[in-house]
């Protein structure tokens, strides 16, 4: 069963996408971890985009697709994935169904996180105070749910014509939320 969760930052897809690979064995691959191993193991495609990062620049789409492709052949992923920030751009959802397609693969479910951006950002603020962390700021998070509405929510639309979109609401506690989940994946 291959997945994508999506949402905004802070919505809990990662929590959810470790309890997914606890209770379903399904892989959870992250974009970051990913090119940090690619890069570590000092691989060609690990050189370019160390190459590129190095310039300060964005790993490009085909850089990234190639390192999912890579990462979905490994026999960790046999059971399936979950991918959690990614893809972030309609061009980046349409590359990943291409090369999914040309290995007889496909996203079973896209599962929308919906959030109260208001609530979320105060539960989020209320968190980073008590953890005592400074990094998440209103600014900052303000800035993150920007870029979110501006660049990933359009991919909304194009998994929702595929029938694979699932909604659920976000703000429901993180064990009700688990449930939702599992009542989506479980019915596969």
């Amino acid at each position: 069963m291959n997945l994508i969760l999506l949402g905004p930052p802070g919505a809990g897809k990662g929590t959810q996408a470790k309890r997914l690979e606890e209770t379903y064995g399904i892989k959870q691959l992250s974009t970051g971890d990913m090119l940090r191993e690619a890069v570590a193991s000092g691989s060609d495609l690990g050189r370019e985009a160390k190459r590129i990062m190095d310039a300060g620049e964005l790993v490009p789409d085909s850089v990234m697709v190639r390192m999912i492709s890579e990462r979905v052949d490994q026999p960790d992923c046999r059971s399936g994935f979950i991918l959690d920030g990614f893809p972030r751009t309609v061009a980046q959802a349409e590359a990943l169904d291409l090369m999914l397609e040309e290995k007889g693969l496909a996203i079973d479910h896209v599962i929308e996180f919906q959030v109260d951006e208001d609530a979320m950002v105060a539960r989020i603020l209320k968190r980073a105070a008590e953890e005592g962390r400074s990094d998440d700021n209103e600014e900052t998070l303000r800035k993150r749910l920007d870029v979110y509405r501006r660049q990933t929510a359009p991919i909304v639309p194009h998994y929702r014509a595929k029938g694979a979109l699932k909604t659920i609401d976000g703000m429901a506690s993180m064990d009700v939320v688990t449930g939702l989940v599992k009542g989506i994946v479980g019915a596969a």
